[in-house]
């Protein structure tokens, strides 16, 4: 059957006596009937369900990082735990080695041992203005001494190693009446507690 016959055919069509149509026309009928069906059962009752299984699959891999990461918090629930009691043990040591007001005296009493102890010679030890921060409140404490090269070092050493925290800053070291003797300028700043907050 060549294409003008066929073309012919499918012209003289009867809808009613669909049996005696050409078997490629038949073939080409139910390729288009299945079609059409097929399109039909997934456009009504087959395209919502597969959006609501997307949307499900996509739901399940959050809740399954929710539950992963829960699971690990629940996993890990004691050593948080005890980190916590660390944590609150070790804010409690440093908030003890802020001195309070009445010890102030006591550490001003601490430098000055510390520095005679190396050796060193005290001009003038001046507190400065408090200031306040957020947790805590800072005091200035403007020290000039007189010493040796190592006798200086000895000292800064031992205000670090104090119970008490104390910064020092701003180091200013010159030469003084020999060569062997020295002038420092240092501000040691100390903390307090800030109890209003």
């Amino acid at each position: 059957m060549d294409i003008k016959e066929f073309i012919d055919s499918l012209n003289n069509l009867d809808p009613e006596n669909i049996g005696g149509w050409p078997l490629p026309v038949k073939i080409l009928a139910w390729v288009f009937a299945f079609g059409v069906a097929g399109f039909a059962v997934y456009y009504f009752t087959l395209a919502d369900s597969l959006k609501q299984l997307e949307k499900i699959e996509k739901q399940e891999i959050e809740f399954m990082t929710t539950y992963e990461s829960k699971a690990h918090k629940a996993a890990n629930l004691d050593r948080l735990k005890q980190q916590m009691l660390d944590m609150e043990t070790s804010f409690g040591a440093l908030l003890r080695q802020l001195p309070s007001d009445t010890e102030v005296p006591g550490l001003l009493e601490d430098i000055s041992h510390t520095g005679l102890s190396a050796g060193l010679e005290f001009d003038s030890i001046n507190l400065g203005t408090e200031s306040e921060r957020e947790f805590y409140v800072e005091l200035p404490i403007e020290i000039k001494v007189k010493g040796g090269y190592h006798s200086l070092g000895a000292f800064i050493s031992g205000v670090s190693a104090l119970p008490r925290i104390v910064t020092l800053h701003d180091f200013v070291i010159k030469t003084g009446d020999s060569p062997n003797n020295l002038e420092m300028t240092i501000t040691a700043r100390t903390y307090r507690y800030n109890e209003q907050e």
